[in-house]
């Protein structure tokens, strides 16, 4: 069981970023640091070339609730706030990704542009690039062409080991850090991409790859060549897109899109074990499991509202909303820490754990 601890509401001075570039449908324009005790987070938002780092005290938590668990915002303090120094984009950012490395004292941050460049680099405490460690890779056709949407996700064990998806071009590339290993090529526009958890694939890395293109659920595993590296294909509701997916440390892999329905799959047969039919109000662009019980589940949809819930039992916990539409959404990768950036200005950011009274 898990329980809202505190909800945070912090403003962007329109003296640092004003009039934010619209991007995409999916909110994949944020990326999340919490340090090591919780008494804040750095949020890191891109709107067009550049990147920005909003520092906000988590300190004093407390958690107001309306009605049906409806989560009300308290005033946030902005503790700092930057321009990321490091190696520029030419087009608009479309995806981030960020991976803490060395014991929380140096992050690992990664982009991904319209076109498919690939930027990387290792920043400090003080979030400094550090220049030897930083590195881009461009896509294998140059970023000749349309841009379009674009994402990136980090492998669950190497953070060397990078995917970048790219919407129009229907492929992806895998990379070790700026080295291209291969392309994939999919059948449908891809929207959504994130790697397995190593306990799913009993190795010691994980190599397998999922992947959401158009109705479609693809399974890529990099260890293979036979049918191009896919070894799964899922079909979902035909003619309904499919925007969103993650994977849980205990294997599940959720999807979610057009048809507001979360669909949970077991790998070992990739058959739907549980579907939370019409749980969300509108479209899902967002999914992420609990790091505190997998059992649990977070929804973000195309509107303001972020929930929580019991995918098991389609039983929502709690929720809460911003006050304009998502320009960037995400989950701290190792604790229930969310951090959504609105268009208004506006960062929200919830902090959840666990429930000590629904223990067993």
């Amino acid at each position: 069981m898990v329980e809202a601890k505190s909800l945070r509401k912090a403003v962007i001075s329109p003296s640092l970023l004003q009039n934010p570039s619209p991007a995409n449908l999916q909110s994949t324009r944020l990326a999340l640091h919490v340090n090591g005790d919780r008494s804040s987070c750095s949020v890191y938002i891109a709107s067009g070339c550049r990147i920005y780092r909003i520092d906000i005290s988590m300190e004093d938590s407390f958690v107001i609730k309306g009605k049906e668990s409806l989560l009300i915002p308290v005033q946030a303090q902005i503790t700092h706030a930057s321009l990321i120094d490091r190696c520029p984009h030419r087009s608009e950012i479309q995806s981030m990704a960020l991976v803490d490395v060395d014991n929380d004292t140096s992050s690992i941050l990664g982009s991904v542009d319209s076109y498919g460049h690939l930027i990387v680099s290792r920043l400090d405490a003080t979030d400094t690039d550090v220049d030897r460690l930083s590195y881009s890779a461009l896509p294998r056709d140059c970023a000749i062409g349309e841009g379009s949407w674009a994402g990136i996700c980090f492998s669950t064990i190497h953070w060397s080991t990078a995917a970048v998806a790219r919407s129009f071009c229907k492929s992806i590339d895998v990379y070790d850090q700026d080295i291209h290993i291969r392309s994939l090529r999919t059948l449908l526009y891809p929207t959504s991409l994130s790697f397995l958890q190593s306990s799913t694939c009993g190795e010691e890395h994980s190599s397998i790859l999922a992947v959401t293109e158009g109705c479609q659920l693809s399974i890529w595993d990099l260890r293979t060549k036979n049918n191009g590296g896919c070894v799964q294909r899922i079909t979902g509701s035909v003619g309904e897109l499919l925007y969103a997916v993650c994977c849980s440390s205990t294997g599940s892999v959720a999807v979610g899109g057009s048809d507001r329905t979360v669909t949970i799959y077991d790998p070992r047969r990739w058959s739907a074990t549980s579907r939370w039919v019409n749980c969300s109000k509108y479209e899902i662009t967002g999914l992420a499991f609990s790091s505190v019980d997998t059992n649990h589940i977070y929804v973000q949809g195309v509107d303001y509202e972020v929930f929580c819930g019991r995918w098991k039992e389609s039983q929502k916990v709690f929720s809460f909303r911003g006050d304009s539409n998502w320009l960037g959404f995400s989950k701290c990768a190792d604790m229930d820490v969310l951090a959504g950036w609105c268009e208004s200005g506006s960062i929200f950011v919830a902090d959840i754990i666990e429930d000590q009274e629904g223990r067993n």
